[in-house]
């Protein structure tokens, strides 16, 4: 079988998405991080009212003449407004945020006035008209489109869909990923390990993945190397109604690696198999009903690469957020010398440094996909395309930062 692309592989893993999961609503209070079902519009205005940005006095236009005195006849605060009108030679005294009165359109500022507090005030430094006003509807107005679907709903626009009114928002059900570790050499962390065997860490390099990208996660535990556990831990992600499947391990080509016969004994169709990708080779994909079957490499780097590169953006897909296949790498420069590369793109562990000029990335010497600690160090992944020529330091290449 043919190695398949990258890219290629990428986009037939999104075109497996049958959809975006269905909406649900929650309280604003709950919807931090989630992504938007549906457009977000104004439900008022903002702001309701013309109020002023300082702290001074609300004057009209006509009466900004050096030297002027201006009787002051109220005062106006923020849920406090002045209820009367502003006449030729008349001041109220304003504050940041109160509602500008009736009669003025200006707002002289009370560092170019003197005599601020009493009731005649002499203006030093005359405001142009409309000055620190901030008239209604300056930010937004009813029924305008505020925040489209497919957002991630952040800081910023979660303050913007309250100040619109909303108390509830319709996002998008976080994808629901089972994960299973596979094979006989496994057992969780804190139990007792055999001499030939080791402890299982992808389960959770994978689940911090998937909650990062904005999915939830079945963890399913580890199955056996044989049919019958792995198609009772199959059966219970579909009993789940799992959004995505993601096995980890006995996708290669070992005698003990039944993982891809154990998904189409239960009617799994493969999309591909095979990335021409170093790490990550091992890559399996196929649809089970409703449901994505993504199998990754049981090598640790291997998977979190592949975590990285595929679920993490067909956990948007099925948010229906934009651009799930979008280039997510980055200009920089090497920092060393690399030679040439074979048919497979090349995803390199690698220390990153800052420079006037931009990016100097130096991929490390071991590469090898079980070194957890050395994944842990890199804090970029240098992409070397297939077939490329030798390259010299200083020379341009891509990377994925990775913290």
């Amino acid at each position: 079988m043919s190695l398949t692309p990258v890219k290629v592989a990428l986009r037939a893993l999104l075109d497996s998405v049958p959809g975006p999961t269905p909406p649900e609503t929650l309280p604003l209070a709950q919807c931090a991080g989630r992504t938007l079902a549906g457009e977000v519009p104004a439900l008022r205005t903002q702001p309701p009212f013309a109020n002023s940005a300082m702290d001074g006095y609300a004057v009209r236009a006509e009466d900004m003449q050096p030297a002027k005195q201006l009787r002051v006849v109220g005062e106006s605060a923020a849920g406090r407004a002045y209820r009367g009108g502003v006449a030729s030679g008349e001041a109220v005294r304003i504050f940041t945020g109160a509602p500008l009165p009736e009669g003025a359109d200006t707002v002289l500022m009370q560092e170019h006035a003197d005599g601020v507090g009493q009731a005649l005030i002499t203006v030093r430094e005359p405001a142009a008209k409309g000055r620190f006003v901030r008239p209604a509807g300056l930010d937004f107005r009813e029924g305008e489109a505020l925040l489209p679907a497919g957002r991630i709903l952040d800081s910023a626009a979660l303050g913007l869909a309250a100040a619109a009114g909303h108390p509830m928002l319709g996002v998008r059900r976080k994808p629901l990923v089972a994960i299973l570790a596979t094979g006989d050499e496994l057992v969780l962390p804190g139990e007792s390990a055999g001499p030939d065997q080791i402890v299982a860490s992808n389960s959770f390099s994978l689940a911090a993945i998937v909650l990062a990208a904005g999915g939830s996660v079945l963890d399913l535990g580890i199955a056996r190397d044989n049919h019958p556990d792995l198609a009772a831990k199959i059966e219970q992600a579909i009993a789940a109604r799992a959004d995505v499947l993601v096995t980890l391990g006995g996708a290669s080509v070992g005698a003990h690696d039944l993982v891809q016969d154990a998904l189409k004994a239960k009617g799994m169709a493969l999309g591909f198999w095979k990335i021409a990708m170093r790490p990550g080779k091992p890559m399996m994909m196929g649809r089970l009903g409703p449901m994505v079957a993504v199998g990754l490499p049981g090598n640790p780097v291997s998977s979190i690469v592949c975590g990285h590169l595929f679920v993490a953006p067909l956990i948007e897909a099925l948010l229906g957020q934009a651009d799930p296949d979008r280039d997510r790498s980055e200009p920089a420069v090497l920092g060393k010398d690399m030679p040439a590369n074979d048919e497979r793109e090349d995803y390199l562990r690698s220390d990153l440094a800052l420079e006037p000029g931009g990016w100097r990335v130096t991929p490390f010497e071991k590469q090898d996909s079980s070194m957890l600690g050395l994944l842990a160090r890199a804090r970029a992944l240098c992409i070397r395309p297939p077939y490329a020529e030798p390259a010299k330091q200083g020379d341009p290449c891509r990377i994925i930062r990775l913290r």
